[in-house]
């Protein structure tokens, strides 16, 4: 079971509450996590919930709902290290018709985005972050029990401590309501690797 108190902000937002199981954010308007790519700029001022671990291997679940409608509201997972070394996935607001699911990974100040369009209409997704290392995989999932592969990717920063959790922001002049549940931190859900076996070093 995850506690409240194992959590703490890396910025606060301007208004959030909690009891044992929810946590509720109201977004502040022009906040981000984004680094350099194509944008050229660098956004670093997002609202940032995480705990603390120095676990190899593990995963974290949390159930997300959210009232988003204006352009890139979002809100979800994160694993946020630095300003240069950080994971999130969210569904990010587009406009009245499609919204991006999608994951961003910035190693050593540069960001990417991948992302795939789904309907407008959802209001609700769930995350599964699980960690073997320093690599990780992102999952989601519209009913919390068949999760979908988003991203398997590699943090070179995250050789020990880590901090992960959630966030939500609003980057454009926008302000919404974020509520994150069912959390639950769990042995690692992501198998190891039963293909291709590793290259040996001679």
């Amino acid at each position: 079971m995850i506690e409240i108190h194992d959590f703490e902000w890396t910025r606060t937002p301007k208004s959030y509450s909690y009891d044992k199981d929810r946590i509720e954010i109201i977004t502040n308007p022009h906040t981000d996590l984004w680094q350099r790519t194509y944008y050229h700029f660098r956004n670093d001022n997002a609202p940032v919930l995480q705990m603390r671990t120095k676990d190899k291997f593990f995963s974290f679940v949390v159930k997300t709902e959210y009232a988003s409608k204006h352009r890139f509201d979002q809100c979800g997972v994160v694993m946020y290290l630095d300003s240069e070394n950080w994971l999130k996935a969210s569904v990010e607001y587009e406009n009245e018709t499609f919204q991006h699911l999608g994951s961003v990974v910035t190693n050593h100040g540069y960001s990417d985005w991948a992302t795939t369009a789904i309907d407008a209409s959802v209001k609700s997704m769930w995350y599964r972050l699980s960690r073997r290392e320093e690599d990780f995989c992102i999952e989601c999932s519209q009913d919390g029990i068949h999760f979908s592969q988003m991203r398997v990717c590699h943090m070179w920063e995250a050789a020990d401590e880590i901090r992960f959790g959630i966030y939500a922001c609003s980057p454009e002049e926008s302000s919404f309501q974020a509520v994150f549940s069912d959390m639950e931190l769990t042995e690692c859900k992501w198998l190891p690797h039963d293909g291709q076996k590793p290259d040996q070093i001679e």
